[in-house]
């Protein structure tokens, strides 16, 4: 029995261009988009009708399971509750971030992310959740025990995404010691003495640790066929190690010399919306929408605020930075072809219905007013 329904009077945004118009359902996917009214089916009273968003890089996920430093929550609920909040802000695929390697203890960290990579696992299966969710690691490669505790999770279906990281003071995103000192020494409650020892070793474990740990880690991806990322590239050096990787993304480039070779690499550049919807970078590294304006911004992620990528898009298309439809696409068509997803990210015939209602004013926060997955209407 054929499922159809329409969703009309709606402000349509196409991959390049603006309708006003009507879209139509049948069995999960786009049947038929057209202009005008049709009279029947539901009525968006004028909203506009996007893409559901594509997040690759959210950190969101840890804040539910660990609410409180010494507190952790069922695995199950944290699901549940972190992919709530994902829908709500339109978001229809999620690539759920999960640390790899720590300087702690290690070993009982990477039990933990082996149980919520499974547990991810288990409420896809039984239907739990209403986005689609995949499993992006986030590896350590300073980390001593980074390869082994990749092999621990690496066997997980839903693994379709790692970044290589490092996050050493002196380099890539915290080559400013100063900004590194205000990030860690807070956080960690370390005394001068303490901080300045914390950091001997951090670099130390990388220069023993990094080339060989990202080598390794980006031949078992290959192997895989799971996509790779670099992160925090600050150098045209940085970027040719990636390449020599088989690296294709480059996450939160921050230097407008390392933005500039990944592009002229062929590599796609992702940078946080965030960073967009507070203008610049927290860490003091080159600002999204400077990259943006030079043509080198790729995907824009939400990071560690879910709702930063309607904030930001649609900030830029009121600001004048980009017309929606090529806003829209840092954060749908974009980071669906980065990862190889061409069923969705676009409005248009064929594709999954994934499809987000949004109440849109000048100057003011857009407000979600519905989410449909496959047609499924999930929020």
């Amino acid at each position: 029995m054929t499922n159809e329904f329409i969703l009309e009077n709606a402000r349509v945004v196409l991959p390049e261009s603006v309708i006003d118009g009507y879209v139509v359902v049948r069995d999960g996917q786009i049947a038929e988009i057209g202009e005008g009214r049709v009279g029947s089916g539901e009525n968006l009273e004028g909203d506009t009708l996007i893409p559901g968003l594509v997040e690759l890089h959210t950190d969101h996920i840890e804040n539910h399971f660990l609410p409180r430093p010494t507190v952790r929550w069922n695995k199950m609920a944290a699901v549940q509750a972190h992919d709530a909040q994902i829908a709500a802000s339109g978001i229809t695929t999620v690539f759920d971030a999960l640390r790899v390697g720590t300087d702690g203890d290690s070993t009982a960290w990477a039990e933990e992310m082996r149980a919520m990579a499974e547990t991810i696992g288990e409420a896809v299966d039984e239907g739990r959740l209403r986005a689609d969710h995949y499993i992006h690691l986030r590896c350590e490669v300073s980390a001593d025990d980074v390869v082994e505790d990749f092999d621990r999770i690496a066997g997980n279906e839903r693994i379709r995404l790692v970044s290589l990281m490092d996050h050493a003071p002196g380099q890539r995103q915290f080559r400013d010691i100063e900004t590194y000192r205000l990030y860690y020494q807070a956080k960690m409650k370390l005394s001068d003495p303490e901080f300045e020892t914390f950091c001997r070793e951090r670099v130390a474990q990388s220069e023993r640790n990094s080339p060989a740990n990202r080598t390794e880690l980006a031949s078992r991806c290959r192997e895989r066929g799971i996509t790779l990322a670099s992160h925090d590239d600050a150098t045209q050096e940085h970027v040719a190690e990636s390449i020599a990787l088989g690296i294709h993304l480059a996450e939160f480039p921050t230097t407008l010399e390392a933005a500039a070779a990944a592009r002229q690499a062929g590599m796609m550049t992702l940078m946080g919306a965030p960073n967009v919807v507070r203008g610049g970078s927290h860490s003091g590294n080159i600002a999204a929408l400077d990259l943006h304006r030079r043509d080198l911004l790729s995907i824009l992620s939400s990071d560690y605020v879910p709702f930063s990528l309607l904030q930001a898009v649609f900030l830029m298309a009121e600001e004048g930075e980009a017309e929606l439809p090529d806003a829209l696409r840092l954060v749908t068509g974009n980071p669906a072809d980065a990862v190889g997803l061409t069923d969705r990210g676009r409005i248009a015939l064929g594709l999954r219905a994934d499809l987000v209602r949004i109440r849109a004013e000048n100057d003011k926060v857009p407000v979600v007013r519905g989410v449909w997955r496959e047609g499924r209407r999930v929020a």
